[in-house]
C-alpha cells in the first residue's frame, strides 16, 4: 500500500512537522487523516487546514504519549480504524530545559520519558498491529544530535541516541513484514520547539523537513538526514577528539 492509499496517522497532532508532513501526503493523494493528541477537541485549525488542502476526512484521537499504558488501547483503535494506517508519524517530543535537567533529576527523566520510552512503547505497540494488518509505513524523528551527544544538550541527545537505535533495529526486525520504517535524523530545526534560540548551521524549517520526509516515503527510502548535507559533516564529526567535541554547543 502505497503511503497515500490509506489513513495518515499522526501522533502529536499540533507538531509542526507533523502537520507539515500530513498536509504534503493529502497534496500527493491521501485523503484520510487522523490527529492524535492531548486536548484533542481543540484541534479545529489543525483540521480546517488539512481539510483546505483536500482532505476529505480528518479524525482525532485523544492521546497523551506520556501515558504508557493507554498506548496499546489508544494504537488499537486508530488501527481499527477504516481505511486502514497506511502511514504513522511520531510527531510527538519535547527539547526540555538542559539546565534544569542537570540539577533537576524528575526533569530529566520527563525529557526521557517522552523522547523516548513513549517512543519505544508506541513503536513497539504499532509494530506488532501493522505486521497483522501486512503492511504500512512507520516515520521515527531521530535527530544529528543522537548521532553523537554533546554536552551541551546531552540529556535530549541522549534520549534521541537511544531512540535512534532502537528505530534502526526495529527497521531491521521489520524486513520482509511488510511494514516499513523511515528514520529521519534532521539538524537544528527552526519552529516553535527552538524558539529563541541561535540557529546552528545546517538548519532547516519544518517545511523542509516535510518535504525531504514525503519525499523520501515516495522513495522508498529507510533513513534521511535533513539536510543532507549533514551526513558527511557528521561523519567528520564523529572523529573529532573528546576534548574538541565536549566544547561544541548545541
Amino acid at each position: 500500500m502505497a503511503p497515500t492509499d490509506g489513513t495518515v496517522l499522526v501522533l502529536g497532532g499540533r507538531s509542526e512537522i507533523g502537520l507539515e508532513l500530513a498536509e504534503r501526503l493529502v497534496r500527493r493523494g491521501a485523503r484520510h487523516v487522523c490527529l492524535a493528541a492531548r486536548r484533542s477537541a481543540g484541534l479545529d485549525a489543525e483540521e480546517a487546514r488539512l481539510r483546505a488542502a483536500g482532505a476529505t476526512s480528518v479524525t482525532r484521537l485523544e492521546f497523551d504519549a506520556d501515558d504508557l499504558a493507554a498506548h496499546e488501547r489508544v494504537l488499537t483503535d486508530a488501527l481499527a480504524a477504516q481505511p486502514p494506517v497506511s502511514v504513522a508519524v511520531l510527531a510527538f517530543g519535547v527539547l526540555g530545559d538542559q539546565a534544569r535537567a542537570e540539577d533537576d533529576a524528575a526533569h530529566a527523566v520527563a525529557v526521557v520519558t517522552t523522547d523516548y520510552l513513549a517512543q519505544v512503547s508506541v513503536l513497539t505497540h504499532l509494530a506488532r498491529l501493522m505486521r497483522a494488518q501486512g503492511h504500512g509505513r512507520l516515520v521515527v524523528f531521530s535527530s544529528v544530535a543522537g548521532v553523537r551527544v554533546r554536552r551541551a544538550n546531552y540529556v535530549y541527545g541522549s534520549a534521541k541516541a537511544g531512540l535512534d537505535g532502537f528505530a534502526s533495529g526495529l527497521a531491521d526486525a521489520l524486513h520482509g513484514s511488510g511494514v516499513r520504517l523511515l528514520l529521519v535524523r534532521p539538524g537544528f530545526v527552526v519552529g516553535r520547539m527552538t524558539e529563541g534560540m541561535s540557529p546552528a548551521p545546517l538548519s532547516s524549517t519544518p517545511a523542509q523537513v516535510a518535504e525531504a520526509v514525503a519525499d523520501a516515503l515516495d522513495r522508498d527510502r529507510d533513513v534521511v538526514w535533513v539536510p543532507g548535507a549533514l551526513r558527511p559533516v557528521f561523519a567528520v564529526m564523529r572523529l573529532l577528539p573528546r576534548a574538541v567535541w565536549r566544547r561544541m554547543p548545541r
